[in-house]
C-alpha cells in the first residue's frame, strides 16, 4: 500500500511539474498575467503551483514611430519558417548600431526607453521580438535558449542590411542570456555587449522562483527544468550564462541591481568573473529586477556612454 501511494505521489509531482513548465514556456491567447510570486496570497500560490502561471502573449499597441519619426517595422526571416518582428530606427549613415533584446514575457517595446537613449547617443537601433512575442511567429519561449538563435539571425540580418560601423548587442534578463548563448553557440561576434539583470544558471533562477513561492526548491526546480527541456528537445540544465561567458571576446558591460531577487548580484558577478577579456560591472544601489534606465536614467546614461567611449581604448 505504501509503495503504491509513493508511486502515485511521484507521478502526481511529475504531472504538476510538467504542467507548470508548459505554462511557463507557452503563451496563452488571453486572460490576466499571473502576478509575481511576492504579490500572491497563499491561495493564489497554491493554485499557481498546481496549475501553472497564465502568460498571455506579449503584445504592444505602440506604433514604430513611438521610437522615433524615422522608425519602421521589419520582419526578419529565421530558420524553420520562424519570423521575427522588429523595429529599426536609423541615425546617421554607417553609424554604430545597437540591437536590443527584451526579457521573459515581454516584447520589443520593453526596451523602448533604452533604445531612445541610444538614439540620443547617435546610434541606430534595432529592437527585436523574440519568437512567440510581439509581431514574431510562434507561441512559446525557451527562456533564452532557442532565443540565442534569434540573436544570431538578427545580427546576420543587421550586418547584411545596414552595414553598421560597429555592432553592439544589448540584452535584458532573458535577452542577456540569449545574447551570451549566441556568442557561445552560434559564433556571433559583435563589437561590444551590454547585459542587464543577467542570471548565471537556469537552475538557480528556477530555485529562486520556488523560494519566492514558499516551497522547497528541491526537487521542484530540477523537475521544472527537466520537463521544460523535454518539451523543446534540449538540456535546460545546460542553459548557463556563466559558461557562455568564456566565449566573449569583445568589451562587455554588466548592469545589475543590488537588490535583484530573481538574478542576484552575486550570480551576475559569477558571469562577470568568467569573462576573460575587457569587462565592466556597474551596480545600481537598491534596484531590483527592473530596467535601471527608468529608475536611474542619469546614472544609466553616464555608465553606458563611458563604456561606449572606452571601447576604442
Amino acid at each position: 500500500m505504501l509503495a503504491a501511494l509513493t508511486v502515485l505521489a511521484i507521478i502526481a509531482i511529475n504531472v504538476i511539474a510538467y504542467r507548470h513548465a508548459y505554462a511557463m514556456l507557452h503563451f496563452t491567447l488571453g486572460g490576466t498575467r499571473t502576478d509575481k510570486a511576492e504579490k500572491l496570497n497563499s491561495a493564489q500560490k497554491i493554485k499557481v503551483l498546481c496549475s501553472g502561471v497564465n502568460l498571455p502573449r506579449p503584445r504592444t499597441d505602440l506604433p514604430p514611430t513611438s521610437l522615433g519619426a524615422a522608425a519602421k517595422a521589419l520582419t526578419i526571416d529565421s530558420s524553420n519558417g520562424i519570423k521575427l518582428g522588429a523595429w529599426f530606427c536609423p541615425c546617421e549613415p554607417s553609424s554604430p548600431l545597437v540591437i536590443l533584446f527584451h526579457g521573459y514575457g515581454a516584447e520589443k517595446s520593453g526596451v523602448l526607453r533604452e533604445a531612445q537613449a541610444f538614439l540620443k547617443m547617435k546610434h541606430s537601433v534595432l529592437l527585436v521580438d523574440f519568437r512567440g512575442s510581439g509581431e514574431s511567429s510562434e507561441s512559446y519561449t525557451t527562456a533564452g535558449f532557442r532565443e540565442g538563435d534569434d540573436v544570431a539571425v538578427a545580427v546576420r540580418y543587421a550586418r547584411e542590411q545596414f552595414s553598421p560601423s560597429k555592432l553592439i548587442l544589448y540584452g535584458q534578463s532573458m535577452g542577456a542570456s540569449a545574447v551570451l548563448r549566441a556568442v557561445h553557440s552560434c559564433n556571433t561576434q559583435p563589437d561590444a555587449i551590454i547585459v542587464e539583470a543577467v542570471f548565471d544558471r537556469m537552475l538557480t533562477t528556477a530555485r529562486h522562483r520556488f523560494e519566492a513561492m514558499g516551497v522547497p526548491s528541491f526537487p521542484s526546480a530540477e523537475l521544472l527544468l527537466f520537463w521544460g527541456g523535454r518539451q523543446f528537445g534540449f538540456d535546460a540544465f545546460s542553459h548557463n550564462p556563466f559558461q557562455y561567458a568564456a566565449s566573449v571576446q569583445c568589451p562587455i558591460l554588466f548592469l545589475h541591481g543590488s537588490a535583484d531577487p530573481s538574478a542576484r548580484i552575486e550570480e551576475a558577478r559569477n558571469v562577470f568573473n568568467a569573462i576573460r577579456g575587457k569587462k565592466t560591472f556597474h551596480e545600481f544601489s537598491g534596484s531590483r529586477h527592473e530596467p535601471s534606465v527608468v529608475r536611474f536614467p542619469k546614472e544609466w546614461n553616464e555608465t553606458v556612454v563611458n563604456f561606449l567611449n572606452g571601447m576604442e581604448n
